[in-house]
């Protein structure tokens, strides 16, 4: 018989969550900076614009995936991921709505699924990080 090794980290869902959120944050970033021209003509912003949110994608894919890999998670750095999802969300969901980034319908399609994307992570950090408080 093989016993079973049963962890008692509380950090475990938190840090599923983090990487979760930089493994996709950080591919959406490299296919806007590496496909920024057929990106930009499915979706409807510019290239420039795709090119730097994919560069700011790419960095924050990788300071959230290095947060994810710390022995200690920082309660205040991962209150800061959240905010900053929260912010994306209600950033996208604004740009459709204004029509200011002149999204095709396709994406407008993709702003708001995105934004439901990155609010469901803020989610899933906040519950990993009330877990993780949880004595």
């Amino acid at each position: 018989m093989t016993a079973l090794t049963v962890t008692t980290d509380r950090t475990k869902f938190l840090r599923l969550a983090l990487t979760a959120d930089a493994v996709v944050t950080g591919g959406n970033g490299l296919v806007y900076l590496a496909f920024a021209g057929p990106v930009s003509t499915l979706l409807g912003p510019d290239t420039g614009l795709l090119r730097g949110i994919g560069v700011f994608l790419l960095v924050y894919g990788a300071a959230v995936g290095l947060l994810a890999t710390r022995r200690t998670i920082s309660p205040a750095a991962t209150t800061a991921v959240i905010a900053l999802n929260i912010a994306w969300t209600l950033a996208s969901v604004a740009a459709v709505v204004t029509g200011t980034l002149g999204f095709t319908t396709v994406g407008a399609i993709w702003a708001v699924a995105q934004a439901l994307v990155v609010a469901g992570f803020a989610e899933l950090q906040i519950t990993g990080l009330r877990k993780a408080r949880a004595k």
